[in-house]
C-alpha cells in the first residue's frame, strides 16, 4: 500500500510540473492533474487536500536540498559558516531554485495569495533569512524581520521574471546580492 501512495504522490508531482511547463498555472486544475498523473481526484485530495496544498508540496519538495544544505555544517550555507557569508550563499541558492522553477513560484504565490506569509516554505526560509540578518548585525539598527521579507521579495515570480529577462538569472543574483549587502552594511551604521 504505501508504495502505491509514493507512486501515486510522484506521478501527481511529476504531472504538475509538466502542466506547469506547458500551460502555466491558470490552467492548470486538479482534474487535469489526476487525469495527468493517472490517478483519481480523490487520490489527489486525499494527499494534498486543494491545489494551494499540492503547489505548497511541490515547492517543498523542490527546497529540500536547500533545507538539507541549510543544515549541513561544513557547507557554505550550514551551521559554522559565518552569517554574513551564508546569507549571500542561500539567497544565491534561492536564485537557482526560482530559475527553474518559475512558474511552480508563480502558481504557488497565485494558490497562497491570501495566506503567502504563512506557507511553510515561506515561514522556513523567511526565519532563516531574519536569524542570519539578526545574527550579522546583533548591534540592531536594521529591523531583521522586515529585511527578511524584502529579500525574499525579491523571489516574486512576475518581478524575477521581469529581472531575468535582460540579464538571466545572473543579473538576478547579483542585484539580490547587493540588496543583501546594502542591508547589512547600512544595519552596521548608526
Amino acid at each position: 500500500m504505501r508504495s502505491d501512495a509514493t507512486r501515486n504522490r510522484e506521478a501527481i508531482l511529476r504531472a504538475t510540473e509538466e502542466l506547469l511547463a506547458a500551460h502555466g498555472a491558470e490552467h492548470i486544475s486538479l482534474d487535469r492533474v489526476a487525469a495527468a498523473a493517472g490517478v483519481g481526484k480523490g487520490t489527489l485530495f486525499r494527499r494534498f487536500g486543494s491545489r494551494t496544498g499540492l503547489f505548497q508540496e511541490l515547492l517543498a519538495e523542490r527546497a529540500a536540498a536547500l533545507a538539507l544544505a541549510i543544515e549541513t555544517p561544513g557547507s557554505a550555507l550550514g551551521p559554522g559558516t559565518p552569517p554574513e557569508d551564508r546569507l549571500p550563499a542561500f539567497l544565491d541558492e534561492l536564485c537557482e531554485l526560482a530559475e527553474r522553477n518559475l512558474a511552480l513560484f508563480a502558481a504557488h504565490e497565485r494558490a497562497c495569495a491570501e495566506d503567502k506569509y504563512r506557507d511553510p516554505t515561506y515561514l522556513r526560509w523567511h526565519a532563516h533569512v531574519t536569524n542570519l540578518i539578526a545574527e550579522a548585525r546583533p548591534e540592531g539598527g536594521l529591523d531583521a524581520e522586515f529585511a527578511a521579507h524584502a529579500l525574499l521579495g525579491c523571489f516574486d515570480a512576475d518581478l524575477a521574471r521581469h529581472v531575468m529577462a535582460d540579464g538571466g538569472a545572473a543579473r538576478l543574483k547579483s542585484a539580490v546580492r547587493g540588496l543583501a549587502e546594502s542591508l547589512l552594511q547600512g544595519a552596521a551604521t548608526p
